[in-house]
């Protein structure tokens, strides 16, 4: 399990205290404007002050969508057309109860969402909860939320598998 951090640490503390690996490389402090700089960074800069200000935007960008997403539900639900055919209504309800089932996973997935912002800030992004190891910058590019690094989800997906927890 990852080793949790105080916020307050710089980034050099927090890697000293939790044994990952300080940023060297001078890169390290620039913004990162997109993946491929990002991708290009040495493994030594690993989850450095740039890449988490690079995926907290990232975030934070999905964050915004999302709630905007459930503000046009809402306004979209309160619109109530009244139709006289039934078709037409079963129709509209069918619509909404889609919309609604899309909701309800962006909002489980806002959670997630707002879950790794506060790992970020309190500087136990990137790693993994159950081993503690690096989840990678692909893998955290592809699904900024992921805790667990590819090789520990996978073990946990045949576990749930084989046992059905």
């Amino acid at each position: 399990m990852a080793t949790k951090t105080s916020s307050s640490k710089p980034v050099a503390a927090q890697a000293e205290s939790t044994g990952k690996p300080a940023p060297k490389s001078a890169k390290a402090s620039a913004s990162i404007n997109n993946e491929a700089e990002l991708l290009s960074m040495s493994e030594d800069d690993y989850m450095n002050a740039a890449q988490l200000a690079f995926f907290k935007q990232r975030l934070q960008q999905v964050e915004r969508e999302l709630l905007q997403n459930a503000g046009e539900t809402t306004e979209h639900l309160r619109e109530t057309v009244i139709v006289p055919d039934p078709a037409d209504r079963a129709t509209i309800e069918e619509e909404h109860a889609l919309e609604l089932r899309t909701r309800d996973r962006e909002r489980k997935l806002l959670k997630k969402v707002q879950q790794a912002i506060n790992r970020i800030d309190a500087g136990e992004y990137g790693w993994c909860e159950e081993t503690g190891e690096p989840i990678g910058l692909q893998r955290l590019l592809a699904r900024p939320t992921a805790t667990l690094s590819l090789e520990a989800q996978q073990r946990r997906e045949l576990r749930q598998k084989l046992y059905g927890d």
